[in-house]
């Protein structure tokens, strides 16, 4: 029964075989080429990985600031999974690897950050922790913190659901960042998302508690006046913390600029110690 499978796919054209492998995953398409040896050599063809690239990838590939080398459009996409600096550093581009959709990541230097160029108030420097930038910003000491970033969606996948999560760390010295509510939010045209964080680790049950039992009033306060909910900084992989500031949909119609915020403004109070990355957006599995 295989090998008719086999001689009636053999019949078929390979850009044909190819046209139905594009309607599957990157995934799906390598585990199908085992099928036959015409669907091997159309899952192996730079005319489905072409497909499977993003449709800027050309221009993506100018923008990087070190040069790759690849001898197929397959290696180019594996390649990619990578995430590599573009626009001299000042971003960096990824493939999902679960979603092959695009990824970006905005610097420091790329984001809005009050009073950021003012060394009394914030220090530029190099990042000892695994970084994929090769300098980052810390907070010595404000009390008006407001963090914004920025990117037009046309630069993102088509019909895909984003989350934008802010990438920070907390210097030992850290103080004053946890005494009252950030405020998160994404807004995409008439769309806006809201949230709060506490700028603060979760090192434990018994903490958690007293953090609960702190802040009880402000976070309800916080959730009625501005009807968004509650996020947690949550570690990453590589070290750092990352907060989700919202989530919006790129309908890849419309060009429209997203807008990123972190900011506490509302305390008189100091504070320091937050060392920022920058912002990542990445597309959300939706079940």
């Amino acid at each position: 029964m295989a090998d008719k499978r086999e001689m009636k796919l053999d019949l078929l054209p390979e850009d044909c075989i190819v046209q139905i492998l594009s309607f599957t995953s990157p995934h799906d398409a390598s585990q199908l080429s085992l099928v036959s040896t015409m669907v091997r050599d159309a899952a192996l063809s730079d005319l489905l990985w072409e497909k499977f690239l993003p449709s800027d990838y050309r221009e993506i590939i100018e923008r990087l600031v070190l040069p790759i080398a690849f001898s197929s459009k397959k290696e180019l996409f594996l390649k990619l999974f990578k995430p590599l600096l573009i626009d001299g550093g000042s971003k960096s581009f990824s493939i999902d690897r679960t979603t092959s959709k695009k990824c970006y990541m905005l610097s420091a230097r790329e984001l809005s950050i009050t009073w950021s160029t003012n060394p009394l108030y914030w220090c530029w420097k190099p990042l000892l922790l695994h970084s994929r930038f090769p300098e980052g910003v810390e907070l010595i000491m404000v009390c008006w913190l407001e963090i914004k970033g920025k990117i037009n969606t046309r630069m993102l996948s088509p019909r895909t659901t984003y989350g934008a999560y802010l990438i920070v760390n907390l210097a030992g010295r850290a103080f004053g960042l946890d005494s009252l509510p950030s405020e998160v939010s994404v807004k995409v045209g008439d769309h806006e998302s809201k949230g709060i964080v506490y700028l603060r680790r979760n090192n434990g049950k018994q903490e958690l508690e007293m953090v609960i039992m702190r802040h009880r009033v402000e976070t309800l306060r916080s959730r009625v006046d501005r009807g968004g909910q509650e996020h947690v900084l949550c570690e990453r992989d590589d070290g750092w913390l990352e907060i989700e500031l919202g989530e919006f949909y790129c309908d890849g119609v419309n060009d429209k600029q997203v807008t990123m915020c972190l900011r506490e403004i509302k305390g008189e109070h100091l504070k320091g110690g937050l060392i920022v990355e920058g912002i990542e957006l990445r597309p959300k599995l939706i079940y």
